[in-house]
């Protein structure tokens, strides 16, 4: 019985890690406008063998950078976004 508890535990414990592009684009609608904006450029690079931290930050500096995203507003945007994207690894 304890053996079957446990792989139901872990079975809920990694349900998350398979929520899919659905459940990302649900998450980002969420979103404010700046971390929409990450997560609608960030979403098409996102591969499960991806760097998500690294490929939010680029895309944010990107973002920052070509005056689309505020830089005051960026870590907590890309914070957020970040989370939603990795629904969809």
């Amino acid at each position: 019985m304890r053996i079957v508890t446990a792989i139901a535990l872990l079975a809920l414990s990694a349900a998350p890690a398979f929520a899919g592009a659905a459940e990302a684009t649900s998450c980002a609608a969420g979103l404010d406008a700046n971390g929409q904006k990450i997560f609608n450029t960030a979403m098409p690079q996102v591969k499960p063998s991806a760097d998500l931290k690294a490929l939010v930050t680029a895309t944010t500096k990107a973002l920052v950078s070509s005056g689309q995203v505020p830089m005051s507003a960026a870590r907590p945007a890309a914070m957020a976004a970040g989370k939603c994207l990795k629904l969809a690894m």
